[in-house]
């Protein structure tokens, strides 16, 4: 089942090899959509708002979590490429390691932060009480989070895209279930909603795990997996936390449009959080072409396949180019679907919220798609100064124009944020990747001619 990804036409691996985790990360959007419509239509906007007030927190950690165990896979991916053994073993033992530590960790900090978290970002009191109960549960299921996102990431570092996409799609179907039982006859309110989406994600992750080891020899729990080198522990700290750290640095930004918009009241939380949910759908497709884009570059940089590397980047940007178009134009030409599919007889103040938030910012999708593309392949080449100096451009941009172009203008300006953070972001990231890395590849390829 693995999948060498440094043989074959570079545009066609990678879209073969992303395909699979779109659809897995279509599921993901699935379940968390089907908590916020489920919770909307049956406990109404106020509910819908409770839930929206932790959604760009949970994706914080959602992110730091991704980052990190994403920095495992990519040094599995090239000790795959380079097909050594040890390497590919030690991989596994510190991912497994590092993994039980930081679950351990971020349980008990998160949970302990949960109030004050709500409190700083100044959470309206008529759904502060709705919005921990969500929170507090959610972080409790931070484990099933870092495993199953662990698993994934070694299962795609070896090529195998689909076994993840299975799982997700029982997880969901699972989650939907879960909500609508523990939700409309049990009466477990918000609650409820974010009891079922932990339940789902534990029986994906423990499935995912038993799987894996069936199918992969390397994957296997053994015990010597449990032994602590400290070569390659070292190492996945080194690429995995900047990584996780860059991830959850952006989301800082995110935090701090979400304070924003509470400020403007529960209308406009409904109608962003709305809007949000909808958004996610080009966001996940970016991330899922991305995981494709960082696996191969991750094997052909193990395997020195330098002229392949710069090959698949062009082919990916023109690939996620044209997918962030079509997105744009369905997006905008459905926006009128997006509230009335969250709430039901939602108000005219909630719908202009969505809307404005929408026009705003789906046109810059295709900047998105160019920021993605190239923080990837140089993550992927153990670049990490760069990537983190875009997220600390980034975190400025959003900020600056969320907190204080608001005050002049208002709920526009903190949804120009997100493309003003993009379009800074990218700038940097392109000068890096033509200037380092381009240049870096291209006198490999002379030096290795050379040698010949």
């Amino acid at each position: 089942m693995n999948k060498d990804l440094t043989v074959g036409t570079p545009w066609k691996v990678i879209a073969k090899f992303s395909l699979p985790v779109i659809g897995g990360n279509l599921f993901q959007l699935f379940y968390t959509m089907a908590d916020t419509i489920i919770v909307g239509k049956a406990l109404g906007a106020d509910a819908l708002a409770a839930v929206g007030v932790t959604t760009t927190v949970v994706n914080f950690e959602l992110c730091f979590i991704q980052g990190f165990t994403g920095g495992f896979g990519i040094l599995l991916g090239q000790a795959f490429g380079e097909k050594s053994q040890s390497k590919m073993k030690d991989s596994v033992s510190a991912s497994w390691i590092l993994s039980i530590i930081l679950s351990i960790l971020l349980t008990a900090v998160l949970c302990l932060l949960a109030n004050p978290i709500l409190q700083k970002l100044n959470t309206p009191l008529d759904i502060y009480e709705r919005a921990y109960d969500y929170l507090f549960i959610m972080f409790l299921g931070t484990s099933a989070t870092v495993f199953y996102n662990m698993i994934s990431n070694m299962l795609r570092a070896l090529g195998d895209s689909r076994m993840p996409l299975y799982f997700l799609i029982f997880s969901s179907v699972l989650n939907v279930v879960l909500d609508i039982i523990f939700i409309v006859p049990l009466g477990l309110d918000v609650a409820g909603a974010a009891l079922a989406t932990v339940i789902a994600q534990f029986v994906s992750a423990f499935l995912c795990m038993v799987f894996a080891g069936k199918k992969f020899e390397v994957l296997r729990i053994k015990r010597d997996i449990w032994k602590f080198k400290k070569d390659p522990i070292v190492r996945h700290i080194k690429i995995g936390f900047p990584m996780g750290f860059q991830m959850s640095v952006m989301y800082i930004g995110v935090l701090a449009m979400q304070w924003a918009v509470n400020s403007v009241g529960t209308s406009a939380i409904a109608g962003y959080t709305a809007a949000n949910k909808v958004e996610q759908i080009s966001i996940l497709i970016n991330t899922a072409v991305s995981i494709g884009l960082a696996n191969y570059v991750a094997q052909n940089f193990g395997a020195r396949k330098w002229q392949r590397i710069r090959h698949g980047v062009t082919s990916c940007l023109i690939m996620i180019s044209v997918l962030n178009m079509a997105m744009a134009v369905l997006i905008l030409a459905g926006k009128g679907l997006v509230v009335p599919l969250f709430v039901s007889n939602p108000t005219a103040e909630i719908v202009k919220y969505s809307d404005i938030y929408l026009w705003v910012v789906a046109p810059f999708y295709i900047i998105l798609g160019a920021l993605v593309v190239y923080r990837t392949a140089i993550q992927s080449m153990d670049n990490s100064w760069g990537p983190f100096g875009a997220c600390i451009i980034e975190l400025i941009a959003r900020i600056s124009c969320a907190i204080f172009a608001a005050t002049y203008f208002g709920y526009t300006a903190v949804c120009f944020s997100t493309p003003f953070a993009w379009i800074t972001a990218t700038i940097w990231l392109v000068v890096v990747y033509f200037a380092v890395e381009y240049r870096k590849l291209k006198k490999y390829e002379e030096k290795e001619r050379v040698n010949e």
